[in-house]
């Protein structure tokens, strides 16, 4: 069937109707075939065995039939059309719309797919704006500016006829050998909440479904192996790896969840009902769709064991509560049968299809098509797309700013030349990640994604490498550069070079860290797991070298996870870390250097002092620190969570607590002055944390619960109040309820989570208290003149 209907002929396409009635009206006209279609995608990936960006790709992708024959009774979602290939934008979007187009008028339903895309750095198409990953976002405590991000994303998927976007990434970091460190916001639970929330608003204001990656326990794999198993306990769950998605979904708005490959203490997500029915709509209410992670459907039979074939592992994971299968649908698409026959209620399979046809009502894609056979939903066609605009880079920029953490200065050598005896004239240059602008992005930005399969391509965008943004930066001053070692492997050929270079310098600027990859093809991202925590290759090796000259180091860290900096905190005349920091990313860690920008990041994960020994958070109870006579490994890190240093220095005095006792359904305030003592602007990011001496469970020895960014000129003051709910001092009890004590709090605010930093208490009083799904989930905070 080709052309366009009328609302008489296919009613639902009637947009005066309400949702849900055009919802029924459309599900009662469907075939079976019709709607297992609707739970399903299609990607028109053609990767091989050494190109793949999922895991099992060039496997289950090569079962997969021609787009006509898996589109013969329609189509729920399009897999990354604009992600697979590198093509102008123009390009891929005149693709996408022609596919939309061959939907509608080749079916007799006249439906139109959704189109997904990855967006953790930005929009995964080529030429689009790749920003600081989000462990940067973390860094930069600014969940305003991470706003700003997510709605410019959003704006530009819209803009290419994309409508759902694969992110944000909202696991908590329980393992720095992760790969995937780098794609999260760090390992407090409360700062990846607030800044992935906004992250989503700001996705769905413009109308881009955002998806909540990975539900839940991803990050809490044994050892910090990709994939692996997850033995976490019910209270961790609850209490440190589930508040964010509960805040993303409760305040965020977030229309769609994916869920994790890994199994919970033997269950695998992915057939979890408890988790993707129970907990996710019966308690959270949550009303959007949950869609599968790449083949995270026939992982139930090759990964888990928990399915006998396909059909089996679709009728489990869509019983349990999943609606859509992607990338490809291999699982959902083996169903009929098993309805047929009985073995599988088909109030299952309408249950999920009225939630995919539910959200392409609200897309726009449920209407009529235009007169000339465009698909609804789609964007026009005849608008020039820049997809990194000036507007784009000025984010970037900002966000990468005020993600560079300042971790030691002891001495003043930073800014470079600042407090010098002498002028500076020589500066050397050396280190893996000093010409290599690749490793400023992260594995899911397009050009560390994509574009290796393309080398002729460049990056697509302007990434400046931190050699020429340091060049830039320093003027008249003599910039040298040796290379010294690469990233990875074992050639310690070019070390000489390098130690002459940084000998004959005033200053060394020494850059080492990681290069994002996919599947061991890098050292940080998806599959790209460390073994322990020293610097990836003979990067050491080059550090203890330099060090040796003599010659004041700076060294700068640029990467996808913290590195073990113990062996050279002493030593090193400054250390500056960068998690990524996105095109935008050389220049704002070459202004730090310089003293042009005032740093202002603050750790969003500690810092290790040793790569081995058990690697932690700083979220643990009292036996995660070091006690006496208990083990002889040293826990503490090298730099603590929330640490980062300035420019300027910062004042905290009279810290109140009103008022002194509340009761456990109340709230109470935390209020502190913040004066800058130094000779500069500068803005601290001020933190508040509690704790809870006596509970009935071992707690966190503290834990943050709230932060805001303070911009102050040299001599200000400013008071800064939160207004802490009762509710942010609840924990799961030991019978699994979460509760509310009465009893003493301990208040902590200060500028780190470790070291000079005011204390005060609060009591709780009344009954114990079980907040419910209602709870309040954060603190709010005002700032005024002091």
């Amino acid at each position: 069937m080709t052309g366009t209907a009328t609302p008489a002929d296919r009613p639902w396409q009637d947009a005066r109707l309400p949702v849900d009635e055009r919802v029924a009206l459309l599900l009662d006209a469907m075939t079976l075939e019709e709607k297992l279609a609707q739970l399903g995608s299609y990607w028109f990936d053609r990767r091989g065995a050494g190109e793949v960006v999922a895991p099992m790709q060039d496997t289950f992708g090569a079962r997969r039939p021609d787009f006509p024959t898996a589109a013969q009774h329609g189509l729920g979602h399009l897999t990354r059309v604009l992600g697979t290939d590198p093509v102008p934008a123009d390009e891929g979007r005149a693709k996408l719309a022609r596919t939309q187009r061959e939907l509608v008028g080749h079916h007799r339903l006249g439906l139109p797919a959704i189109a997904h895309e990855e967006c953790l750095t930005g929009v995964t198409s080529y030429g689009a704006t790749v920003y600081p990953t989000p462990l940067a976002w973390g860094a930069a405590f600014d969940p305003e500016l991470v706003h700003a991000v997510g709605s410019a994303i959003g704006r530009d998927l819209r803009r290419l006829g994309v409508h759902q976007g694969l992110g944000p990434v909202l696991d908590v970091v329980r393992d720095h050998r992760w790969g995937r460190v780098e794609e999260t916001m760090g390992e407090d639970p409360y700062t990846v909440a607030t800044l992935a929330t906004e992250y989503v608003r700001g996705m769905e204001e413009q109308g881009v479904v955002a998806t909540l990656k990975h539900f839940v326990g991803y990050s809490a794999s044994r050892g910090g192996r990709n994939h692996a198993p997850v033995p976490v306990g019910p209270r961790e769950l609850a209490d440190v790896l589930l508040p964010p998605f509960e805040m993303a979904v409760r305040e965020g708005g977030a229309r769609s969840v994916m869920n994790s490959y890994a199994d919970l203490d033997g269950e695998p997500v992915a057939a979890s009902a408890s988790l993707l029915t129970g907990l996710l709509r019966d308690t959270w209410g949550f009303e959007g769709t949950v869609v599968s992670d790449y083949w995270a459907v026939a992982f139930l039979v090759t990964a888990h064991g928990v399915a006998a074939d396909a059909a089996d592992a679709g009728a489990r994971s869509l019983r349990a509560g999943m609606d859509v299968e992607l990338p490809n649908t291999m699982c959902f698409g083996e169903l009929a049968p098993l309805v047929r026959d009985g073995r599988l209620d088909e109030a299952s399979v309408d249950r999920a299809v009225r939630r995919v046809l539910r959200q392409k009502a609200q897309l726009g894609l449920l209407d009529a098509p235009l007169p000339d056979g465009t698909a609804p939903g789609g964007a026009p066609d005849d608008d020039p797309v820049d997809l990194d605009p000036p507007a784009n880079r000025d984010l970037a920029r900002r966000l990468a700013e005020e993600s560079v953490v300042l971790l030691a200065n002891p001495h003043g050598v930073l800014p470079l030349g600042a407090g010098a005896g002498a002028p500076l004239r020589r500066v050397a240059v050396v280190g893996p990640s000093a010409d290599d602008p690749g490793v400023l992005l992260g594995c899911y930005s397009y050009p560390i994604h994509v574009l290796p399969r393309h080398p002729e391509l460049g990056m697509g965008v302007e990434v400046p490498s931190l050699l020429d943004a340091l060049r830039a930066e320093l003027g008249d001053v003599e910039v040298v550069h040796e290379r010294g070692c690469d990233v990875v492997g074992d050639d310690l050929g070019g070390v000489d070079a390098a130690v002459r270079a940084a000998r004959d310098a005033d200053v060394c600027v020494l850059t080492v860290g990681d290069r994002a990859g996919m599947f061991g093809r890098g050292t940080s991202g998806e599959g790209c797991d460390a073994a322990d925590l020293r610097l990836p290759g003979v990067q050491h090796e080059l550090v203890e070298a330099v060090l040796a000259t003599g010659t004041p180091v700076v060294l700068v860290v640029v990467s996808g996870r913290p590195y073990a900096l113990g062996a050279y905190t002493g030593r090193a005349a400054a250390v500056v870390q960068a998690f990524m920091p996105g095109e935008e990313g050389a220049g704002a860690v070459a202004g730090v250097l310089s003293g042009r920008v005032t740093p202002s990041g603050k750790l969003p994960v500690q810092v290790p002092r040793d790569p081995g020994g058990g690697p932690q958070t700083y979220l643990g109870p009292a036996l995660t620190r070091r006690l006496d006579k208990i083990s002889n490994l040293d826990p503490t890190p090298a730099f603590p969570f929330g640490h980062g240093l300035s420019y300027t220095t910062f004042r905290y005095d009279d810290l109140t607590v009103t008022p002194g006792e509340v009761p456990t359904d109340g709230a109470f305030e935390v209020a502190v002055t913040v004066t800058c003592t130094g000779g500069r602007a500068g803005t601290e990011v001020v933190q508040l944390y509690l704790s809870d001496p006596v509970a009935d469970v071992a707690r966190p020895v503290k834990q943050l619960a709230g932060y805001v960014r303070v911009p102050l000129e040299a001599g200000q003051a400013r008071r800064v109040t939160f207004t802490v709910p009762a509710d942010l001092t609840a924990y799961t009890g030991v019978d699994l309820v979460r509760v509310v004590d009465p009893g003493t709090i301990g208040v902590q605010v200060g500028g780190s989570s470790e070291g000079d930093v005011l204390h005060a208490e609060v009591e709780l009083t009344g009954p114990r208290r079980h907040p419910g799904a209602d709870r309040a989930l954060r603190s709010t905070t005002t700032v005024t003149q002091a």
